[in-house]
């Protein structure tokens, strides 16, 4: 077995390519949805507000790719900061703690 990453199969797809059968899959929702447009606007436009918005929102998951959640790790050298980088820093750190707490008083009054 090959290991993690790399192929016994050197003229393979390429990395990032997608597979025929999905390719073809997502060729073809694409184009009954094109040749459909009019009835599923129909179709929407009847819906109760709710229902028309659960829809959209689940129809944008296929268009629009989802974020994924990015850390990132920093290391800050407080002695090459000046003074004015120094308070900045500070302002921007009070206010994000600050924010946290009203968001969490309001949650638990909920």
């Amino acid at each position: 077995m090959a290991p993690k990453g790399h192929t016994n199969n050197p003229h393979g797809r390429p990395k990032g390519t997608p597979n025929k059968v999905t390719q073809d899959l997502k060729t073809w929702v694409y184009q009954l949805l094109s040749k459909n447009r009019k009835l599923i606007e129909q179709d929407m436009n009847g819906m109760e507000p709710h229902q028309r918005s659960a829809l959209f929102e689940k129809l944008l998951a296929y268009a629009i790719p989802k974020l994924q959640r990015v850390e990132a790790e920093a290391t800050i050298d407080f002695n090459t900061l000046s003074n004015e980088q120094l308070n900045q820093l500070i302002t921007e750190l009070t206010k994000h703690t600050e924010n946290e707490q009203i968001e969490q008083n309001g949650n638990s009054a909920d």
